[in-house]
């Protein structure tokens, strides 16, 4: 009788085990590709400028249980930080970010991932000369480990400016 309890003891116990875990994986909404589609600009990072200065230092952490990623930007050269918060919505089918900086800067982005790159671009908005411009970031995902941000101000098709390229590289720990 004994065995026979403790033999019902263990089947319950696994069954238990196996519900718990197949229900911690359903409980995931964003265990999915998609969501997943950002990961490679996960990481702490040193940012070079093409000129071999380092531009910044920034920080990507996945955050509520993997729903979205959270930027923490350091200027290297002055007082300037920035956050962003990047997802993926299930409902539109794209990504967005909203950046917010401590110079009061707001920046909203839109789109997906395309090969080894993320492009996301704002709503078309009016500059200083009347003109209709948009903000395109694009993130490439490198065979080295490092991550490329190059953000081009549009005036249709045209490249009208280079607002910012950086080169991220994962921080090494001191004295490595």
């Amino acid at each position: 009788m004994k065995t026979l309890l403790h033999l019902s003891f263990i089947l319950s116990f696994a069954l238990f085990s196996i519900q718990f875990a197949l229900a911690q994986e359903k409980d995931c909404a964003c265990c999915t590709e998609n969501h997943s589609a950002f990961d490679f600009w996960i990481g702490d990072w040193e940012v070079f400028l093409p000129d071999g200065s380092v531009a910044g230092y920034n920080t990507i952490a996945k955050i509520q249980d993997k729903c979205a990623l959270q930027e923490k930007w350091t200027s290297a050269k002055r007082d300037f930080k920035g956050t962003s918060y990047n997802y993926y919505n299930q409902t539109s089918g794209q990504w967005e970010q909203l950046w917010i900086d401590n110079a009061g800067t707001q920046l909203k982005l839109y789109g997906n991932r395309i090969g080894n790159q993320m492009i996301l671009s704002s709503e078309a908005f009016k500059g200083p000369d009347g003109g209709m411009y948009i903000n395109r970031i694009t993130w490439t995902a490198n065979p080295d480990g490092t991550v490329r941000q190059h953000w081009e101000v549009l005036q249709g098709e045209n490249v009208v400016q280079v607002a910012f390229d950086g080169l991220y590289r994962k921080k090494t720990p001191s004295g490595e």
